[in-house]
């Protein structure tokens, strides 16, 4: 767990590795990846320069987690691809309040 105040929350989570699933607003896929730095990768699926989503925008992320380091976070990326992994998404999206993420130039908010 984080501790400290929000800005130092956000400085340790600018130091994790990130898993990340994109839903298409266009057909409903999912698209799961890993990045070090969350907001420029966003911003590169945005604009479409990431080639295996570039057909499926409007994208919006519908859930990230921070990994400690690019091994975990490559385990995690590979588990939240299969079924249980898919489940899991499921799963927490019921649990809690939707909550539509998007990014523009101060960062990640929540949208509506």
């Amino acid at each position: 767990m984080v501790r400290g105040s929000p800005r130092e929350m956000i400085a340790n989570m600018v130091s994790y590795d990130h898993v990340y699933v994109l839903e298409s607003e266009a057909d409903g896929n999912w698209y799961t990846g890993y990045t070090k730095d969350l907001q420029s990768r966003f911003e590169k699926h945005e604009a479409g320069r990431v080639k295996s989503t570039k057909h499926w925008r409007p994208l919006k992320l519908i859930y990230f987690e921070g990994c400690k380091n690019r091994h975990d976070a490559i385990k995690r990326e590979k588990y939240l691809k299969t079924h249980y992994g898919k489940m899991y998404i499921k799963k927490v999206s019921n649990r809690t309040c939707p909550v539509n993420l998007t990014y523009n130039s101060l960062g990640f908010h929540r949208a509506g």
